[in-house]
């Protein structure tokens, strides 16, 4: 069990000191007011990046007490995935006092920084990141040097937060692997979208690869760094896909939402389906939503994971021991998109 670290608030007082000018100075320069030369200006500015500084824009509200706010920074809110890890997030922070501010990052690491160091400027209880983002350095160095627990949603791996909540996501691609394995098929694709930027998407891709790989099998990838994660891609990439590969026997998808789009187009053009072609998606949400067509697909405790990050942020406002990491179980459930098992 690691201990909490201590992390020291970086004070207007710090930044004159280092910058060697008053704490009005400081103040002057951080609100834009006043007439301070360029060269005072600028002595102000890299002191304050040196040492991480950034404005309490809160500070007059908050006075001399422990800020409510908790910093959340997601993909998209349009991703139920996403907006069940914060329903978990909430039911747990709610309870305590504390409210949550969210930011959509789009997987860019620009806008995810230009979030964070706008969060941050709050001085905010705690900040929720989502894992596998390419960051870029300034992103990394205002992690480095924030005065608050950080945590990871929606993987627990590749962490160098204070916790990691999530999947493993090679577990997930493995999973995969091994049931189309267990099917007996060879001729076997992966369609998704926007792999160089969702890192943990394209860990689960790589898994399945390398698995296949291992029995001689050459996954078939169909991917767009372009097109939304949404039900049309998946309907669009598939249309590509068995147009170069008609002999296709079995599709993994990036997640539910694009192999449900897949689907549509499967039926449409008359593929059986799973005796054509079977598929798998991944992150289970299409599961409460199942009428006729039961997706097989990879499941994921979307709402715990939540909740376990919330737990963990209080432990270590708190200042309780905490380990540093929950590995969220997975399950494979099966639908009727993939043949029985005998």
């Amino acid at each position: 069990m690691a201990e909490p670290p201590s992390k020291n608030v970086i004070t207007i007082r710090d930044v004159a000191g280092l910058a060697g000018v008053s704490q009005m100075t400081v103040s002057k320069v951080m609100r834009n007011v006043g007439n301070i030369s360029a060269t005072t200006r600028n002595k102000v500015l890299n002191a304050a990046r040196e040492l991480g500084y950034v404005p309490n824009s809160l500070a007059q509200s908050l006075s001399s007490r422990r800020s409510r706010l908790v910093a959340v920074i997601i993909p998209s809110m349009a991703d139920v995935v996403f907006s069940e890890v914060l329903s978990g997030v909430n039911s747990v922070l709610k309870t305590q006092g504390l409210q949550t501010f969210i930011g959509e990052s789009h997987f860019e690491p620009e806008t995810e920084m230009e979030l964070m160091r706008t969060m941050l400027s709050f001085q905010p209880a705690g900040l929720l990141l989502n894992g596998g983002m390419v960051r870029n350095p300034e992103g990394g160095e205002l992690l480095r040097k924030r005065a608050c627990p950080a945590i990871q949603l929606w993987d627990c791996e590749e962490n160098d937060l204070d916790f990691a909540a999530g999947p493993s996501h090679e577990e997930a691609g493995r999973m995969v692997a091994e049931r189309f394995l267990a099917q007996g098929v060879s001729r076997i694709a992966y369609i998704g979208t926007e792999l160089e930027k969702d890192l943990c998407a394209k860990r689960r891709y790589l898994a399945l690869r390398a698995r296949l790989a291992e029995e001689g099998i050459t996954l078939v990838t169909r991917n767009s760094e372009s097109m939304p994660r949404q039900a049309v891609s998946g309907r669009v990439l598939a249309e590509q896909l068995l147009a170069e590969h008609p002999d296709i026997q079995a599709i993994h998808f990036l997640n539910d939402a694009m192999a449900l789009g897949g689907l549509s187009y499967l039926h449409e053009v008359g593929v059986q389906v799973p005796e054509g072609v079977s598929v798998i998606g991944f992150n289970g949400t299409s599961i409460a939503n199942t009428v006729r067509t039961r997706l097989t697909t990879v499941d994921v405790p979307r709402t715990a994971i939540g909740e376990i990050a919330a737990r963990a942020l209080l432990d270590l406002v708190g200042r309780k021991a905490s380990p540093s990491f929950w590995r969220a179980p997975l399950s494979l459930v099966e639908g009727n998109t993939t043949p029985a098992i005998r």
